[in-house]
């Protein structure tokens, strides 16, 4: 990805001077970023580094102190009818594995549910999604009978089965296991090269973050460094960040 080339184009997140407070503890501070089209930026920090908490601010899923948000040009809290160009997948997806909810009712969720369109054009939309995903044999099957690694597919076509400008994962490679972390960072991946969407993602996994993504926040509440990869990534900076202690996994394939 060339950085220089995206960064001729508007931001489509800017975060200014974001403080987050909760309770009486000071999550977020003074955290300012910029996403440019196109680009694959990853959160990484330790554990209680206020990743979830920016991106869920971000989104306004809680309200921060002082600072501001724009996404697609405009103040979060003004989105309004823009909101459909964003796809969120949260950490954890909750839900009643008996809940009788089949695959492709779950990626319909996904389409404005307001307007003229017909049953059978929704539908067509969620198999195009389903096919995306390599999930297009699985659109009976109920929910709860997934895997880790078949639910985040399918909410990565409840995300895709209308254009979006911006996908933010919150640990999407959560609940997969090592080889499917690499088959799923490749989908992602090429999915983004045919949809031209832009990705803000929290990982733990240096490795795939240093393939796959094109620049690095590394937080710890503060922003502690910020750039491509092969910086961000440095044994100085991953000292700082995580301490001595640090052990990297790096997948064989």
């Amino acid at each position: 990805m060339n950085l220089a080339k995206i960064k001729t184009s508007l931001p489509v997140v800017d975060v200014q001077n974001l403080t987050v407070v909760r309770g009486k503890y000071q999550a977020v501070e003074s955290v300012s970023f910029q996403i440019f089209p196109g680009s694959n930026t990853a959160i990484i920090g330790p554990n209680g580094a206020g990743k979830s908490t920016l991106i869920q601010a971000i989104l306004d899923l809680i309200p921060y102190e002082s600072g501001y948000v724009e996404i697609i040009g405009r103040q979060i809290k003004d989105l309004g009818k823009y909101w459909h160009k964003i796809g969120y997948i949260p950490q954890k997806f909750i839900f009643d594995r008996s809940f009788p909810l089949t695959v492709t009712e779950l990626v319909s969720l996904g389409l404005p549910q307001r307007g003229l369109m017909k049953s059978r054009e929704k539908l067509m939309f969620v198999e195009k999604a389903l096919l995306k995903v390599n999930l297009q044999n699985n659109s009976k099957q109920p929910i709860g009978s997934l895997s880790g690694g078949e639910l985040k597919r399918v909410l990565l076509a409840y995300c895709l089965v209308q254009p979006r400008q911006l996908l933010i994962l919150d640990e999407m490679m959560a609940s997969i296991d090592p080889n499917g972390e690499i088959e799923f960072a490749e989908l992602l991946a090429n999915l983004q090269t045919e949809n031209s969407f832009s990705i803000l993602q929290i990982s733990h996994d240096l490795d795939m973050v240093s393939r796959y993504c094109d620049q690095v926040l590394c937080m710890n509440r503060r922003l502690l460094c910020y750039g491509k990869p092969n910086i961000a990534l440095d044994d100085q900076n991953l000292i700082k960040i995580y301490g001595e202690s640090l052990t990297r996994y790096f997948h064989n394939h």
